[in-house]
């Protein structure tokens, strides 16, 4: 795992971070319940780093029902105060209760019949936008569509998604391929595309 090229970001990480960059990040994830979990994490990623997030990922899950929207839209001040009182996952109560709330944004779009994943893919026309980066440098930390993208979010009522946090989320999530075009997943992906 260790001879092979990787984005910088990725480079220097232990091996959960490699392995999220080799398996995860930016593959094309289509299933709603995911991208729902990953927007949620990324929202708690605001003001720290990823790798803080990626540790702790396993108990955010276990906290949160596994990111079930119907369980999490069920949380009342109990099971606040419960995540504001466990170590494993980020205490904002900001942040928890944002992801209740999305949950129940989630759930409504559902009824309505959007699907969360349709509703996302839409922006960029059912498939990934395909950067050709040689630098991470090169790359932006948000965009006129991931600003859009996060308008959009926010006009439903989701919190902590500002364009910054939309950006980070449609790379990890295969939106858009950001890998450098040196990295050995770069091929991989936009073959996904």
């Amino acid at each position: 795992m260790s001879d092979l090229v990787r984005c910088q970001w990725a480079a220097a990480g232990d091996d959960l971070y490699k392995s999220y960059h080799d398996k995860e990040w930016g593959v094309p994830q289509r299933d709603s319940r995911t991208l729902y979990e990953k927007l949620i994490l990324d929202g708690f990623q605001a003001g720290l780093s990823w790798r803080t997030i990626l540790n702790k990922r396993e108990n955010f899950r276990k906290a949160f029902k596994g990111f079930d929207p119907v369980k999490v839209s069920r949380f009342k001040e109990k099971d606040i105060e419960r995540l504001l009182g466990d170590a494993g996952i980020i205490r904002h109560r900001g942040k928890i209760e944002a992801t209740i709330k999305g949950a129940k944004i989630y759930l409504e779009m559902e009824k309505n019949g959007e699907s969360f994943s349709e509703y996302l893919w839409d922006f960029v026309d059912g498939k990934p936008i395909q950067n050709e980066w040689e630098l991470m440098e090169q790359g932006p930390a948000k965009t006129e569509l991931s600003e859009k993208i996060s308008k959009d979010l926010k006009k439903r009522g989701f919190n902590f998604c500002g364009p910054v946090i939309v950006y980070a989320f449609m790379q990890a999530m295969g939106m858009v391929n950001d890998h450098t075009t040196d990295c050995h997943c770069y091929d991989a992906i936009r073959k996904m595309g």
